[in-house]
């Protein structure tokens, strides 16, 4: 097994991955999604409606629950689904985010596309990230 997939397989051992359909009941119930995808990936595949858009590299920065440069709506009891492309990248960041504060941090399994595929609800991307 190489590094990269065996730091995956440590990261995904401790979140509660969630489906598509899991997750937009977790969006419906108050979760905040937070799509970490290049803005190019966006604008050629849209977005999820209601979704919060963060750079991955802000990623922490932003949902630390202690950084001063949080997102006001996040708390430590905050509930995140982190939504990349393919579920790969979202993996790693919601491990982070875990270790930051953010115990109830997570990701779509099969990311955006999955979620697409599933015929949930997409709109046209492009969005500005959250500054």
């Amino acid at each position: 097994m190489s590094a990269v997939d065996s730091l995956l397989e440590k990261a995904r051992a401790g979140l509660d991955r969630v489906t598509p359909v899991r997750a937009r009941e977790l969006q419906e119930a108050g979760a905040l999604l937070v799509d970490i995808r290049p803005v190019a990936n966006r604008r050629a595949e849209g977005e999820i409606p209601g979704a919060v858009i963060v750079e991955r590299i802000h990623l922490e920065w932003r949902l630390a629950p202690d950084s001063e440069w949080r997102l006001p709506s996040v708390t430590p009891t905050s509930t995140v689904v982190v939504v990349c492309n393919e579920g790969y990248s979202s993996s790693l960041a919601a491990a982070d985010l875990q270790r930051l504060g953010l115990p109830h941090a997570t990701d779509l399994d099969g990311g955006f596309r999955a979620w697409a595929a599933a015929g949930l609800p997409v709109q046209p991307g492009g969005s500005p990230a959250v500054p």
